[in-house]
This record gives C-alpha cells, structure tokens and sequence, in this order.
C-alpha cells in the first residue's frame, strides 16, 4: 500500500474517545474575535453537524483544522492524541480531508489525474495510476461512489464532480471528512445521493463534520449538531432532541421565522413578455435556446435550475448585460432588443435588477457604502443637481436605506467590504427597490446571508409583490424557490423545461426537471385564466 493511504484508524481508539476533538480554540484577525475558546468533540461513526450565522466563526474554525489557518492557542486532537497542523498535508496526514464549496480540481485533467495529483506514486506514474485505479474502484463499490475515472473533469455534472473531491479524501486515506455546504450546486435528487453515501461512510466507522446553513439537512442528515455565534459555541445537542425552531433562536439569538408568510398572489397584466429568446456566450456556444415567459403585476416567479443551466444569462440579458442573438423583451411597450435599449434605458422604464454575484457586478468593494447605494442613479437629479453630487444629499438618502432595510453597523462613509455579505445584500437590494421599480429582477436574493438576514429579506420581497411590483427570483436553492414563488419556471441545459403553479409543485417534480427528465407527461403551462381559477373566489 502506498504511503499516502496509511493514516490513523478509528477502530484503534475506545469509542468513548472523540475521532477529533478541539480544545480552548483561539484565533483573532486583528480586532476581529473569529474564534473564542472554542471547545468540541466529534464521535466516532459519526455525522456532527456545524451551525451558524455569517461570521460566527464556523469556517474558521474548520480552516484551522484543514491547516489554511493556525489558532492563537489551543488544541486539536485525533482519536485521543494531540496534533500539530500547520499545512493541508499535515491535516490529511492525520486523517483529516475536506471537500470545499467551491471544488479544488483541475478542469482539464481527467477524475484519476485529479485524484492522484500530488501523491502519484513515483517518478513513472504508469504504476502510480494502476494502482490508484485498483483503489478508486474499490472505494466507489465500497462507498456508491461511482465516477468514470478516465472522463474529464469539466465535463461531469457538479454531483459528480463532488464525487471527484469526496473521492480524493478517502483515497488519502480521510477517517474524518469535512463537508463546506456540500449541497448548494445539487438537484434534491443528487443531495439525496450525497447523503446515503455519507451514511455508509459513518457505518462504516468514519466521521463527518457537516457545515451548512440549512437546517432541514441538519434535522435529515447529522446525529449532533453543535451552534456557533459570534465566534463561540452557544449550544450543542443531540439532533433528535432538539428542532429547526430552536436551533434557528440559537443560531440568531432571537425568535426566527423560519417559512415566508405571505397571502395568496393576485397576479395582474404582463409587465413584462420575454418571446423565443436567444442567448450565446463569448465562444458563440447557446446559453439561452427560445425561452418564453411573462412576468406579471402582484406575482413572483421563480426560476429554478442547477447552476450553470442558463439562469444567469437570461437574467443578464434582461438586465441589458448581454445582448440577445434571437427573440423579443417587451416592457412599457418598448422592445428591448430591437430598440438596443442599455442598463440605464432600461432602469428609467422602471427594470431594476440585483446582480447574482454582488462583488462583482452589485457593489465597487473600494466604495463607501454611500457611493453604493446610488451606483447606477447617481445621474439623478436627487443626487446629481448640477456639476457637482449633492454628498449631503447622498448621505441622507444613504442613512433612510440603511434606516428601512436594517443595514448594519448603520454608517454611510464606511467602506462596503466591512460590512457583512447580508448587509451588502441588503443595501443592493435597497438600492434598487428604492426607485419604486415596476419590475424586479433579482439573482440569488439570499446568497451567503444568514438565517436572520433571509427573513428580512424575503418578507421585503413579498411586500413588493403585495404592492404590484412582477418579480423574477432566480435561486439555486430549491427551499427558497418553493417558499417565495408563486408561479415556478424550471430551466435546464438552456431551455425553460416545465413551469408550475406553487400549488402544483413539490421537490420531486422540480428536481426531475431540474435533471434534464422530462416529468410533464400531459403537462401544460398555466394560462392566465387558470391562474385566476387558482385564487380563491371572492
């Protein structure tokens, strides 16, 4: 066997000793306190769930553990002894893998090249690969892990790719496997997947550490969940014994609403009409292939797919970001397409949208929070009277948005990469509904944000609709689009593949689509007359 697959065994330690165990961790950035003595335990065979808002110290605590960062004092231990870890490869040599949110691997190299990079075997790696291929195919019988080892990487679906990293672990040997929100690129049917396998790998003896902010996995998934806020642990609990509710109140400190509230819709005329729409990217490859849909007043709509399915072009050329090859956006009577109208014509039709990546397309990081808070309009009169911006001007309209969306620390002049993502949300999101928009496009409105900061959010959202505003979410999580949605678009490989009235949609039926199986056997799209028929009678 080679080197790299001999790691510590949990079979060699009395149950009763953790399989990895944290002892009085420390760690501060500077003033900022990411972690305070930290202490906690993690069972053999076990799946141990970890907690907590943004910030509360979760990932750095995990960091620490994976070796990407080093505590100011305290201890880990694996299966009773006392560890050094400075470096990933000190971690994986005590046992210890971790798969990211965001996948480590090399796109173009096929799954074996990636599993073995870095531990090939010597310097003639048709051996290497022999035998890396004889205990790949052993850990995906042992485990369902099945991957085709020769296909390569850019080429798999994320479920699979997923596989790939999960793969690499146990390959080097992981008795204790950290998971980063393992589940936010995959389709309710392939998180299934995830967790039976994560079964088998904890009856078999191995451990799991789950971070996540979802807490229906938590409840599904884990057999103890520890809660972090504010750097400290605040709770630990057997996951049978406690629930959503409690572990939402100990997450955030207060009582949480945990589902949108909201009335039925009362969907009004089209506001908007998206007919036969093209889209291609840089390369001329289809991104967007003959979507139709109609956004109505008093209705949100949501757009749900796996990531990568389209959702982001099409929310980019409605905005004006890209320019369609193909089809008609009609708002106010205008064709958007063929009149060539930009992001700004758009925006003074009343056509806001909040950006997918925030960092990237949302907010300038460098920018006060005020100059954020009116990028895009800040040719308005309001803010603009002459030659010069109205700075006075600007920093009151600031404070009355921080004011009504609970931004917070509630400081114009500071620099937007100090606050929080949930607080840069929530003044994107500010933003745009600021200027009273008829229609609004949003993209992942709760990407990165807190338990806490998703309500406040979403209870915004409805109140749009309530005001007549047509609303078009586009969100890969599945929860998020159930919860909000009134109507539900679901798009795959480019195409719109089914569309549903909430009263007619479950996980299953949108996660089939989700998946490219086409479930709308005697199926048709709801027309505006079965729509009203849909609303209660007055």
């Amino acid at each position: 066997m080679d080197k790299h697959l001999s790691t510590p065994t949990p079979s060699s330690a009395s149950p009763s000793v953790p399989a990895l165990e944290l002892r009085a961790i420390d760690k501060r950035f500077g003033s900022v306190h990411a972690n305070r003595t930290v202490s906690f335990a993690v069972a053999p065979g076990s799946i141990h769930g970890l907690i907590g808002e943004n910030g509360a110290g979760k990932s750095t605590l995990m960091n620490i553990v994976y070796g990407f960062h080093r505590a100011d004092s305290g201890e880990i231990r694996v299966n009773g002894r006392s560890v050094e870890i400075t470096s990933p490869q000190e971690a994986i040599a005590a046992g210890i893998g971790m798969v990211h949110q965001h996948f480590m691997l090399v796109e173009n190299f096929t799954v074996l090249e990636n599993v073995v990079l870095g531990v090939e075997g010597g310097a003639l790696l048709a051996g290497g690969l022999a035998r890396a291929r004889t205990e790949l195919e052993r850990l995906a019988r042992d485990y369902a892990l099945d991957v085709p080892l020769d296909a390569v990487v850019s080429e798999l679906p994320v479920g699979l790719q997923q596989r790939v990293e999960i793969l690499k672990a146990l390959y080097r040997g992981a008795q204790i496997l950290i998971l980063d929100e393992p589940t936010a690129v995959l389709t309710p049917q392939e998180a299934d997947a995830l967790f039976r396998m994560l079964r088998r790998l904890r009856d078999e003896g191995k451990s799991v550490v789950l971070v996540t902010h979802k807490l229906r996995e938590i409840m599904a998934i884990t057999d103890r969940v520890t809660v972090m806020r504010q750097g400290a642990i605040v709770a630990e609990v057997a996951t049978a014994t406690t629930s959503p509710r409690e572990l939402a109140e100990k997450m955030v400190g207060r009582a949480v609403l945990l589902r949108v509230d909201k009335s039925l819709a009362q969907p009004g005329a089209t506001l908007l009409a998206v007919r036969d729409l093209d889209v291609r990217d840089r390369l001329g490859v289809a991104r967007v292939k003959g979507v139709s849909f109609d956004l109505r007043a008093g209705e949100i709509v949501g757009l749900a797919g796996v990531s990568g399915n389209g959702q982001s072009e099409l929310l980019e050329a409605l905005a004006g970001i890209r320019f369609p090859t193909r089809g008609s956006i009609t708002l106010q009577n205008h064709d958007l397409i063929r009149e060539r109208l930009d992001p700004r014509q758009r925006r003074a039709l009343g056509l806001a949208h909040v950006p997918e990546d925030r960092l990237r397309m949302g907010v300038v990081a460098n920018f006060s929070a005020e100059d954020n808070a009116i990028l895009g309009y800040h040719d308005r009169a309001t803010y603009n009277p002459g030659a010069l911006l109205d700075r006075a001007a600007i920093r009151a309209a600031c404070e009355g948005k921080m004011a009504a969306h609970d931004v917070r620390p509630p400081m114009p002049s500071l620099r937007i990469s100090a606050f929080s993502g949930g607080n840069q949300q929530k003044l994107v999101l500010a933003r745009e509904i600021d200027v009273d928009p008829r229609v609004l496009l949003i993209g992942q409105p709760t990407r990165g944000v807190d338990i806490g900061a998703i309500e406040f959010i979403h209870k915004k959202l409805v109140a749009l609709r309530d005001a007549g505003k047509a609303l078009l979410i586009v969100s890969v999580e599945l929860d998020e689009i159930l919860g909000l949605a009134d109507r539900i678009l679901v798009m795959n490989a480019g195409e719109i593949v089914g569309e549903l009235l909430r009263a007619d949609a479950t996980e299953e039926k949108i996660g089939l689509m989700m998946a490219g199986i086409d479930s709308r056997a005697g199926f048709s799209p709801p027309t505006e007359s079965g729509l009203k028929s849909a609303l209660p009678q007055t």
